[in-house]
């Protein structure tokens, strides 16, 4: 029974239960692009339908990584799928713990206001919103936002973060961003909303069959 109901994986080499970093990311991708369309579905049709299947398949899939075991959560599954071939990137299972109860909470408010009580306010869209960002960001940066609260709650330093970020280090040169750089990317936004004052009226007009 232990060997089902336990969180995070004993590694040679680690001292704490870790998990797959790698996998995990994955899994924040696949929830991220069902989660995105079952709201554009709502922003653009009205249509809540989707929206409630995933409220409820992320509400579970959240329940069973944090009181059953993260090995039998189905996303966390298809992501070891997608990325057997990947060498693993291990991390502290505690914080991503944490970060999942923050899930599970968001997810049963969810599940409350929108499947439950049939409903949707300002809180239904905020808190779809910031699962979103905390998807988003998990899966394209590799950041757990959930986690940076973690160090708040608890004493103990969290350990095997994802890219060493726990631990303080100076950067390599490869990762430093000169002055140059930095006017650039202000340069590409500016370059954006001057695409959006000249072309925005020629843009929004409707495209029309090329046959």
């Amino acid at each position: 029974m232990k060997k089902i109901i336990q969180f995070g994986e004993k590694v040679e080499g680690y001292s704490i239960p870790v998990l797959n970093e790698r996998e995990i990311r994955a899994a924040a991708g696949i929830m991220f692009l069902f989660m995105f369309i079952s709201i554009l579905t709502v922003i653009f049709k009205g249509d809540f339908l989707l929206l409630k299947y995933a409220v409820v398949i992320f509400l579970t899939d959240m329940l069973i990584r944090v009181f059953v075991n993260p090995k039998f959560s189905p996303t966390l599954i298809m992501g070891r799928l997608i990325v057997n071939n990947q060498v693993p990137e291990y991390v502290g299972a505690a914080q991503k713990k944490f970060a999942w109860i923050i899930g599970i909470i968001l997810a049963a408010i969810m599940f409350v206001l929108i499947v439950v009580v049939n409903s949707f306010s300002a809180i239904t869209g905020l808190i779809c919103f910031i699962c979103l960002i905390f998807l988003f960001f998990e899966s394209a940066f590799g950041i757990c936002l959930g986690c940076k609260f973690y160090s708040m709650f608890y004493k103990e330093k969290a350990q095997y973060c994802p890219g060493e970020v726990c631990d303080v280090k100076s950067r390599h040169d490869i990762q430093k961003t000169s002055k140059g750089q930095l006017f650039i990317v202000f340069g590409f936004i500016a370059y954006i909303f001057l695409l959006v004052i000249l072309f925005n009226d020629y843009f929004v007009q409707k495209a029309h069959s090329l046959f």
